[in-house]
């Protein structure tokens, strides 16, 4: 798959998750197959005020390239300044959100709320497009309606500005994150483009991944909430993708991962801020597994990066033991899990 110039191994990218998708765990997820990292979504205005915090969100490291940085506003101006500004911090991608349905991004103008006003649709892409030279690429909603005439009309005004290629998440902006996703959407916007379309929504198992460029006939599959817990699967769906079967994530392939994110947390966020990080996300990691109760009770009380660690350490040997005496058919399941 190519978007502009940017060849991509695999048609599987993570997508930008605010909160989530800082470097640490796009180091992790590049290291388990995916094929394009996403930035959280970061402020159009804080980097052109080069406000400390934003230009924090735009570290970035030669490993995780291509690298796809998105940014959201709804100053056309303001937003081309800030595309230059990625572009010079080293993004490969520069993608517009225009899909967020936080209420604090719909009252700026900005994500979701940019899709009911097409004309400034068309100003702001023109405007970006025309200040940078790396790929521009969208990622929007099915819109304010069930229809997903807004999304058809997006990607009518985005193929005409020269964007390279778009990513619809087809839930209504009213769905936020919850219901179903739309994919019969995404088969509509690829039947009148001809940029390549990403499709994103529900994509929690390889099988997903598989069925969603089958059913529309999308060119690539951006992976979201499925890959929280789990980076594994877009290795898993590599597999599947080249004909052969998914092996199961080990135990020690587990704890492996998660000491090399600890460590790519307390590098990149020093240790209090990168255990405040750590205590949200490792449970995560280990939901599939037994006690993953009693994993979380323990990670949220840690204090330092050698705790998280130790706790980490000590639980995985406590669930290999518990797994040994375990029957096989338990240990199957949760192999697969």
């Amino acid at each position: 798959m190519k978007i502009g110039s940017v060849k991509l191994d695999y048609p599987l990218i993570m997508a930008p998750m605010a909160g989530i998708t800082d470097l640490p765990f796009r180091r992790i997820i590049k290291e388990t197959g995916c094929a394009l990292v996403t930035t959280e979504m970061i402020s159009a205005n804080g980097l052109v005020q080069h406000n400390k915090k934003t230009g924090f969100l735009l570290r970035t490291m030669p490993s995780e390239r291509p690298l796809s940085v998105q940014i959201f506003g709804s100053n056309p101006g303001t937003m081309a300044e800030a595309a230059v500004i990625a572009q010079e911090k080293g993004a490969d991608i520069v993608d517009i959100n225009f899909g967020c349905p936080a209420r604090k991004i719909l009252k700026n103008a900005s994500g979701s709320s940019l899709m009911r006003d097409p004309s400034l649709c068309r100003r702001l892409l023109a405007e970006v497009r025309k200040a940078i030279s790396i790929p521009l690429t969208i990622k929007m909603r099915t819109g304010w309606t069930p229809s997903g005439e807004e999304a058809l009309r997006l990607a009518r005004i985005a193929e005409e500005c020269g964007v390279d290629a778009v990513t619809v998440h087809p839930r209504t902006v009213a769905q936020k994150f919850g219901g179903r996703a739309d994919w019969s959407l995404i088969a509509r916007v690829k039947e009148i483009s001809s940029i390549p379309i990403i499709g994103n929504g529900d994509i929690r198992a390889p099988g997903d991944v598989l069925k969603m460029l089958t059913e529309t006939g999308c060119d690539g599959v951006m992976i979201a909430r499925g890959a929280l817990g789990n980076p594994w699967l877009f290795g898993q769906s590599i597999e599947l993708l080249k004909g052969g079967s998914p092996l199961p994530i080990t135990l020690d392939e587990r704890k492996k991962t998660i000491l090399r994110y600890v460590d790519y947390a307390v590098e990149h966020r020093g240790e209090s801020g990168a255990v405040l990080i750590l205590r949200r996300m490792l449970p995560g990691f280990v939901k599939s597994l037994p006690e993953c109760g009693r994993f979380r009770r323990e990670i949220v009380q840690a204090k330092t990066g050698k705790q998280v660690c130790d706790i980490v350490c000590a639980y995985f040997a406590f669930t290999q033991l518990l797994l040994s005496r375990s029957t096989p058919e338990i240990t199957s399941a949760i192999d697969v899990c």
